[in-house]
């Protein structure tokens, strides 16, 4: 583990880094203990103030566990895909609502993204999600469903289509694409006159599924994508 600092950066945040990189490396392993608070404050010359606010950087990061007791300590967490789920989800937000980028750019990725499961999914997708498809276009078509309810069920409808891949690294992936931008572009695009292409270009999707056509559902995403664009680009001029 790397333990020389550089004095004119922030201490702590190096000493996070170091930690990390030696996870990632495998020199520390999962659900081994890390040298106590006394032993990193030796290690890298630093006071238990600058070690504690790593290791507080590092579990926000879900990279470590704590423990209390007398067998206690701090331990490589084993990070399960539903918990990088939620770090995916919250960076994608923050880059969106911080306008890091614009609205159709994170369209075109994330119909490009979902794309990519369409092969798989018609393979491997299971009769709950499709069952879950059907149950969410039958929600999107409810009178007086709220815009907040629209979009919630919209990114249960994608959520489903992508989980059927089977595959949960694309479905990691493509977590902070329907789960964070999704919602943000349909408060910015759907309205009551658009809900009704939607849920019919949801049951044509729905309907490759249940055909196991693959290059239906790359039609009807590609079809998505270039009517959500379209929509972006009219809010924005607009304004």
């Amino acid at each position: 583990m790397k333990t020389d600092l550089n004095e004119n950066e922030d201490l702590s945040t190096q000493i996070a880094e170091a930690i990390r990189d030696a996870i990632v490396e495998g020199s520390l392993i999962v659900d081994q203990r890390l040298p106590s608070e006394a032993e990193l404050c030796e290690k890298f010359d630093v006071g238990r103030s600058t070690v504690r606010e790593a290791l507080k950087r590092l579990a926000a990061q879900n990279l470590i566990r704590t423990q209390r007791g007398a067998s206690g300590g701090a331990f490589v967490n084993r990070m399960s895909f539903e918990e990088a789920y939620d770090q995916q989800i919250t960076t994608s937000t923050l880059l969106l609502s911080m306008n890091r980028v614009d609205f159709e750019t994170a369209c075109e990725a994330r119909y490009a993204l979902e794309r990519s499961c369409a092969p798989l999914s018609a393979q491997r997708r299971t009769p709950d999600q499709l069952a879950t498809m059907r149950a969410e276009i039958h929600r999107q078509s409810q009178p007086g469903l709220t815009d907040e309810a629209f979009c919630a069920s919209d990114v249960a409808f994608h959520r489903a289509l992508v989980d059927g891949a089977g595959n949960p690294v694309l479905s990691y992936q493509l977590a902070g694409a329907v789960e964070a931008m999704q919602p943000l572009m349909n408060m910015i695009t759907y309205t009551q006159r658009d809900r009704d292409r939607i849920v019919g270009l949801h049951t044509r999707l729905a309907d490759a599924a249940e055909a196991q056509d693959a290059e239906g559902i790359e039609d009807v995403l590609e079809h998505l994508m270039r009517y959500a664009c379209q929509l972006v680009r009219e809010r924005t001029q607009k304004k």
